[in-house]
């Protein structure tokens, strides 16, 4: 099975920045896409950005401009630069790996981000 270790969250001010990174390890399956997704208190687990076995990435229209993903192929690392940051990006944010043959997906344990105003 692929493992996910993740770390870079914290506390930030408002319209600061941070870094998330996600180390993949283990069976390491081919994959389809590598992604982070958020969970806020009291709501559903969205998703943040997300990047695929071909290099392209996809995020909320809300985000564009403020989150990048990018991915380290040689350390099998996963990014997510965060700028511009607001308290509404508060939350614990999940790295997510997805097998390209099963579509298995695996998690991280999720690293908490708060945004203070």
């Amino acid at each position: 099975q692929v493992q996910l270790v993740e770390s870079g969250g914290g506390l930030v001010q408002a319209g600061g920045s941070l870094r998330l990174s996600c180390a993949a390890s283990g069976s390491m399956c081919t994959f389809n896409s590598m992604g982070w997704y958020r969970q806020a208190p009291g709501k559903e687990r969205e998703l943040v950005a997300r990047i695929t076995r071909s290099g392209s990435t996809n995020y909320p229209d809300s985000l564009k401009g403020r989150f990048t993903i990018s991915r380290d192929n040689a350390k099998n690392t996963v990014y997510l630069q965060m700028n511009s940051l607001k308290p509404e990006d508060t939350g614990v944010y999940y790295c997510n790996y997805q097998c390209y043959s099963s579509g298995r997906n695996y998690w991280g344990q999720g690293t908490k981000v708060t945004v203070s105003s």
